[in-house]
């Protein structure tokens, strides 16, 4: 169950809504792809991992990702779960997008997704880095890492608003 949860946790960067620089600098929201805007079906296979138990080998999940102004934001719908994130790239139809969450207390879970955009349809890889720190000092005790290859399918349209919805 724990794996579970850690995998779902990740898929969509935190249970927890946390404030993020939305876009790194050198980086326009203008240049992110109306396309990558919409919910997609997402499949993921573990590509390699320093630690199988923490893992889960393959899932399948949904993502939302929908824009307000400046915003960026990452909603699961099975879980409920939102999230913004950072874009770090745009480089044409590749995005590479991050959150770093707390998570557990003593744990920082860094996800870097980096996807190619063709079509309905996307491609690429999600690297993971979970991070445990010591209760006592705060010293950095272990390094979990996992890699995914994921593969995304448009399941409807895109979402994009320049301001907020009213009431």
């Amino acid at each position: 169950m724990k794996k579970l949860f850690i995998f779902f946790a990740i898929l969509i960067f935190g249970i927890s809504t946390v404030s993020a620089q939305v876009l790194e600098a050198g980086v326009s929201i203008e240049d992110v792809p109306k396309s990558l805007f919409g919910t997609w079906r997402v499949s993921a296979k573990l590509d390699d991992t320093n630690s199988y138990r923490t893992f889960k080998p393959q899932s399948i999940d949904f993502w939302n990702l929908t824009r307000v102004n400046d915003k960026i934001t990452l909603t699961n719908p099975n879980s409920g779960a939102t999230a913004e994130v950072s874009v770090k790239t745009v480089e044409g139809n590749l995005i590479v997008f991050s959150k770093k969450t707390p998570y557990d207390n003593n744990k920082v879970l860094t996800d870097t997704v980096n996807i190619r955009i063709t079509g309905d349809k996307f491609s690429g890889i999600n690297y993971l880095k979970l991070e445990s720190y010591s209760f006592v000092d705060n010293h950095l005790m272990k390094t979990e890492t996992a890699q995914y290859i994921i593969k995304g399918e448009k399941i409807a349209g895109e979402s994009i608003l320049t301001e907020p919805v009213s009431p």
